[in-house]
């Protein structure tokens, strides 16, 4: 197993103590070997020799990149520390922290296997030393053996489960930062849509009112030249008009008909300037007790109504119209008619095909934002019925 990965400060500290919990083993080997040992300098030699070939292993390179460099740098080591066994009991000791290291090194599987060869290698040693095997020789190294499966199988097991959280804050990270990004562009579609509906429903009503106008003025021109200074004038007006409501929805403010004035007011003006620019009767009829409603709720039957109003003059041909705007216990309502050409309602181009396919959709939009419905009755050669229903809002604390 490579061991060149990012240790945690955990696992930092570990190592260390391992260093020196061989390092300390191995200067016990050598202090007893010159008091009990009849061969002190072998002692020495072979601690040194398993203390250089340990300390080589952080060192190569092989061994931090590779699970076969670490299997060889372990093998060597073991032959080392089998050496140094053969010649003290002290030896025995240094089987402890062979545990971890083939544990850690050589994987599961490979590594209790391992362990267990060690065990039994120490066992041996020391009653050869001893020169007799007792249940005694055997418990240490077993017991030492247990404790190492313990601790490693347990670190590795916080290991996995400290990943695993890892992994899981990484993803919970990424998924907070792609729905930050989703709120962002939903906003962003959402400022689109709500410009293009204001758009539709005043800007390019506006100026096509005033094509209209500016086409009678022409007709008018050379020998009507007062009725074409009265078109004209009521063009400009259109226009300053057009770009009070452009500034105003640009910053989503009420718009002008609304400021300081009722819902029913906003609407019979709109239907006598309607009739007053083309020439179409337009009737505003009120049903029930006008009732105050919110900001949201007046502004989209205003713009539906406009929308509503601007086809009848541009496509239906129709000889009169009417809008009726009902007040009822829980609902608001608003109705559209003509007697115009009619169409069907099927055949209508897809929103972004040209301009006759936008309307409805932005004022079905409009309805179902706040919960209401939008439905539309015509067939061709017989007119148009538009109806909005929107819920009236409870009052707070009702």
């Amino acid at each position: 197993m490579a061991t060149d990965r990012s240790l945690t400060p955990v696992a930092a500290v570990l190592r260390i103590c391992l260093h020196l919990l061989v390092a300390g083993l191995l200067a016990l080997a050598v202090a007893r070997s010159t008091v009990h040992s009849s061969r002190p300098a072998a002692v020495i030699a072979a601690a040194l020799t398993m203390g250089a070939v340990y300390a080589a292993g952080p060192l190569l390179g092989a061994v931090r990149r590779s699970r076969t460099g670490s299997a060889l740098w372990l093998g060597a080591l073991t032959a080392a520390w089998l050496v140094l066994l053969a010649l003290t009991q002290d030896g025995v000791w240094l089987a402890f922290p062979l545990y971890f290291l083939q544990l850690h090194l050589l994987g599961r599987r490979t590594g209790l296997i391992a362990v267990g060869l060690t065990t039994v290698a120490a066992v041996l040693g020391f009653a050869w030393h001893q020169h007799h095997f007792d249940l005694a020789a055997a418990i240490g190294p077993t017991l030492g053996a247990a404790v190492a499966i313990a601790t490693v199988l347990g670190y590795q097991a916080l290991y996995r489960e400290s990943e695993e959280r890892r992994r899981l804050i990484d993803e919970l990270s990424a998924a907070r930062a792609d729905l930050a990004a989703a709120h962002h562009t939903a906003g962003v579609l959402a400022e689109r849509e709500r410009l293009a509906r204001e758009i539709h429903d005043t800007l390019a009503q506006s100026l096509s009112s005033i094509q209209l106008l500016l086409r009678a003025a022409g007709r008018a021109l050379p020998d009507r030249t007062e009725a074409a200074a009265g078109y004209v004038e009521q063009a400009r007006q259109a226009a300053q008009d057009n770009l009070a409501e452009a500034r105003r929805f640009v910053r989503a403010l009420t718009p002008p008909d609304l400021d300081g004035s009722s819902l029913p007011a906003a609407l019979e003006r709109l239907c006598a300037t309607t009739a007053e620019h083309s020439g179409v009767p337009v009737r505003f009829h009120l049903s029930g007790d006008p009732a105050p409603l919110p900001g949201p709720h007046e502004v989209a039957l205003l713009r539906i109504a406009q929308s509503a109003l601007a086809n009848t003059v541009r496509h239906a041909r129709a000889s009169h119209a009417e809008v009726t705007l009902s007040y009822m216990d829980s609902e608001v309502a608003l109705d559209v008619f003509d007697d115009g050409t009619g169409f069907d309602p099927a055949a209508v181009p897809a929103p972004g095909t040209g301009d006759a396919g936008f309307g409805l959709p932005a004022m079905r939009a409009r309805a179902r934002a706040l919960g209401g419905t939008f439905t539309v009755e015509s067939a061709p050669g017989q007119g148009t019925a538009l109806a909005v229903l929107l819920p009236e809002p409870a009052e707070e604390g009702a």
